[in-house]
């Protein structure tokens, strides 16, 4: 079995670039692959290695001041998550193209899985926010979730300027692991909602804490699982390497699906 993780704290962090070599060096020679970003809003980090080596990556990382505070979400795969080892410089680590946007001076409440749970088993009268892009919200999403049709993150501060949401209503956001709601809430905060919250940890932290209570689908990953269920086990879902749109087993068997060349939404 493979260790998956994923991490990110926002702060400022000007000397980003100087931190992009050492850690590029340390895993490499631990034999960890995935992605680091780095940028001067904060890193977001997503790994995948056998678990000793994780366990001393997280060691690593939280020896440092800056991080040793920063929260680190696991899963486990049957092969590794990720094909190589990159450490990338960004402007933003979620691109959504307004600088003016830190979460870390400020951001909406974080609410606890087993508390929206519970708020959902009870119908409280809240608005349900799904803040991903729509490829990700066919694969799977919260009952009730309002879906902004968005190709891109970026498109939300625009999509949620011409939504038709009720400002006065508590509105609860989610996203894959969090980190995209940081920069949300923010945003719909600025726009005058009165009441924002974000799902702590994001999907994947619900389903761990909950089983995926209220979810219909999976949950689209950034990496080669492509999918997880509500216990955080890799489906049969794949992507289209010629698009890029994910699908689902019923329309990977779709003759028009041949590997690496064509789908349904190439078609």
């Amino acid at each position: 079995m493979w260790t998956n993780i994923a991490a990110y704290k926002f702060l400022e962090m000007p000397e980003f670039e100087d931190l992009r070599a050492p850690f590029k060096e340390f895993c490499d020679s631990h034999g960890i692959y995935g992605t680091i970003l780095l940028s001067p809003e904060g890193i977001n980090i997503f790994l995948s290695a056998p678990k000793e080596k994780i366990d001393i990556f997280v060691e690593h990382i939280k020896s440092d001041e800056r991080f040793k505070d920063i929260w680190v979400k696991y899963s486990e795969s049957s092969d590794c998550a990720f094909r190589k080892m990159n450490v990338r410089l960004k402007k933003e680590i979620i691109s959504m193209g307004d600088l003016s946007v830190k979460p870390h001076e400020f951001t909406g409440k974080h609410l606890d899985p087993l508390k929206f749970q519970k708020w959902l088993e009870e119908q409280k009268d809240i608005t349900i926010l799904d803040t991903r892009n729509d490829y990700e919200i066919r694969m799977g999403t919260f009952e009730n979730a309002i879906d902004l049709d968005i190709r891109s993150f970026r498109a939300f501060p625009e999509a949620v300027k011409n939504a038709d949401i009720d400002k006065d209503k508590p509105v609860v956001m989610f996203c894959t692991g969090g980190i995209r709601c940081e920069k949300a809430s923010v945003v719909m905060l600025n726009e005058g909602y009165k009441e924002v919250y974000q799902l702590e940890g994001g999907i994947l932290n619900y389903f761990e804490k909950t089983g995926g209570a209220h979810w219909n689908g999976e949950c689209f990953v950034f990496d080669r699982r492509v999918g997880v269920d509500g216990e955080l086990k890799e489906t049969t879902s794949e992507v289209c390497w010629a698009c890029r749109e994910p699908l689902t087993p019923e329309q990977a068997a779709s003759p028009e699906f041949v590997r690496g060349i064509s789908c349904p939404y190439c078609i």
